[in-house]
């Protein structure tokens, strides 16, 4: 949707991609052509992915090892961007691993379930699923996150009432899953313990208006220069106090550059088992 790896459940990929496929290969024309990868290069490149990957996929340096064999050029960002077109039209998608390697596969080979959905229903779906995750969350987030159009919601916002609540907050229709509203109602005190999230976590990264999180000059602390790269945050409550790396000597706790002079007092104390807890 937006050049982002996103993990989906498999039977859902291609009603995902006949949503935002057309949008996503239109953007990147021009760049195709500057590299050269007109349809006839396309298609041979396809050709021979087809043949390579084939009754169980190969690994990403075999299947451009076997281009340039072919006569396929993939040098200079060639490589990336035959991958990624063939990935949008759903002719490939990363299956099994191999050793420290992921293997691309062959869609129609590996997805055995597809679902079929119109798109009406599809946006429908896509927009409950979002909102159930995400909510209270505004319609303009949704859009941003999927980069599909008010035209494509619009039609699916009157069926959306039947399954979600819409609120008003400082004047903004928000969207959210009734059992949310619910299950927080009795989950206040657990939700404000302090997190340690990943980098690209969603409380962060899913939202295009993100002052729920984080404000204006935070989120230049997390995403530094606007580059896309987003940094491990700390948060308490639903609200990022800080960023974080993982500790230079073993022993010590996460260190943390805090967004004010300092964090509040059980934060602090409670780094060292936030850090214990953190995976290997």
């Amino acid at each position: 949707m937006r050049g982002t790896l996103f993990v989906v459940p498999a039977e859902d990929l291609g009603w995902m991609l006949g949503l935002t496929a057309t949008k996503v290969l239109r953007g990147t024309t021009r760049r195709r052509e500057e590299l050269g990868l007109d349809d006839a290069a396309l298609d041979r490149a396809e050709a021979v992915a087809r043949t390579v990957l084939t009754g169980g996929g190969a690994t990403r340096d075999a299947l451009v090892e076997a281009w340039v064999q072919a006569g396929h050029p993939t040098a200079a960002g060639r490589g990336y961007h035959s991958l990624f077109h063939l990935a949008v039209r759903g002719v490939i998608c990363l299956g099994p691993t191999e050793a420290r390697a992921q293997r691309f596969v062959l869609a129609e080979e590996w997805i055995t379930s597809s679902r079929a959905l119109e798109p009406e229903a599809a946006v429908l779906e896509w927009f409950v699923r979002y909102v159930r995750s995400h909510g209270p969350v505004p319609a303009a987030d949704f859009l941003w996150w999927t980069k599909l159009l008010k035209r494509d919601l619009a039609p699916v916002l009157g069926p959306a009432c039947d399954e979600l609540d819409v609120l008003d907050v400082d004047g903004v229709e928000h969207w959210v899953d009734p059992a949310v509203v619910e299950r927080y109602a009795g989950a206040r005190r657990a939700t404000a313990t302090p997190l340690l999230l990943p980098g690209f976590d969603e409380l962060v990264l899913g939202y295009g208006d993100r002052r729920a999180v984080v404000t204006r000059e935070e989120e230049a602390a997390v995403v530094p220069g606007g580059n896309g790269v987003f940094r491990p945050t700390l948060v308490q409550a639903g609200r990022a106090l800080g960023t974080w790396r993982r500790p230079a000597r073993a022993g010590a706790p996460v260190a943390v550059e805090p967004f004010g002079t300092a964090l509040p007092g059980p934060v602090d104390r409670a780094l060292p088992r936030l850090t214990r807890e953190l995976p290997a």
